[in-house]
């Protein structure tokens, strides 16, 4: 599969680019992060594939999302592509402050990550969306293990997101339960809605969960940055988080000897831009239809070779 991949790639990478021509500043690889999620997994593949056809070595490396980043503090990992301004905006800004990170810019994709129900348990609770309205029917939510409390199902605990400050915040009458992996996530997810069980959840985008499955996010008291920060703020004058996520850019970061030791690298990953239907499909095409990421970001490359060819001249 990786020859198959790798002689694709050549197949459709024609068009020098100006990096590629001088040569890479440092044969030492540069290390991308990967996470638990197939879109994180796509778009550092992606920016992985163009950084290799500019003549760079390249590392993919498995770190934890929010964790990653004393290793982008010290140098042991150079890059992290996605960092979504839902979840990990306070972990990058502490990075970023200390001037070892630096933010590379916007992805081109913007996040939404926010409780989330299916359709059909608006009749089963009447006022959603309306967060207050989860309280009057917690019940209806719960399980064995849960019962009476309502259950929320999270995602994976590495994800950050301060369900469980939320919920305390808010005194809901919910246990967050997190799922193991982003898979399990979606798969419990397809269960309930093929059962037309009861379920709230976790749900994001860039994804294609939201055009799959009819359904509507939660609508909490809306985000400021006082909230999380200042318990005054908010409904409860008590506790932080008593509001919904933040909405926004997806970002990429890296260690602030990426733009001295590679230049035409830092270029490159400033440059790179995906829109959220794009990665969308993509995430589609590995999760429902089956496809390797190697193959499915081939084909993307292969479709958008203009776009991708100019990152790095």
């Amino acid at each position: 599969m990786a020859r198959k991949f790798l002689a694709a790639v050549a197949a459709f990478s024609t068009l020098a680019v100006h990096t590629a021509a001088a040569g890479p500043e440092s044969t030492d690889p540069i290390k991308l992060t990967t996470h638990d999620w197939t879109g994180q997994i796509v778009t550092t593949t992606i920016m992985g594939e163009v950084l290799k056809n500019a003549g760079y070595n390249i590392e993919y490396v498995q770190a934890d999302y929010i964790a990653q980043f004393a290793g982008l503090k010290t140098g042991d990992l150079h890059v992290a592509m996605e960092i979504w301004e839902t979840t990990g905006r306070e972990a990058m800004d502490e990075a970023t402050a200390t001037g070892n990170v630096v933010n590379m810019g916007e992805t081109g994709m913007v996040a939404i990550e926010e409780w989330w129900y299916p359709a059909y348990m608006a009749d089963v609770c009447p006022g959603l969306p309306d967060w207050k309205a989860l309280n009057d029917c917690a019940e209806e939510f719960a399980t064995p293990e849960t019962a009476p409390l309502g259950r929320y199902l999270g995602g994976p605990v590495t994800w950050g997101g301060f369900d469980d400050e939320r919920v305390e915040a808010l005194g809901m009458d919910f246990e967050v339960v997190h799922a193991g992996t982003d898979a399990a996530l979606f798969a419990e997810l397809e269960s309930a809605y093929q059962r037309k069980a009861p379920i709230v959840l976790w749900l994001y985008s860039p994804h294609w969960a939201p055009s799959k499955y009819e359904g509507s996010f939660v609508k909490f008291p809306p985000f400021s940055v006082e909230c999380y920060n200042d318990p005054s703020a908010g409904i409860n004058p008590d506790a932080a988080y008593d509001c919904g996520k933040p909405t926004g850019p997806i970002w990429k970061v890296a260690w602030k000897g990426v733009e001295e030791k590679w230049p035409g690298a830092a270029k490159a990953i400033r440059a790179f831009h995906v829109s959220n239907e794009d990665m969308g499909e993509m995430v589609a095409k590995v999760d429902l239809q089956g496809m390797s990421v190697e193959d499915v970001v081939a084909e993307w490359m292969a479709a958008n070779k203009d776009s991708w060819s100019s990152w790095a001249q």
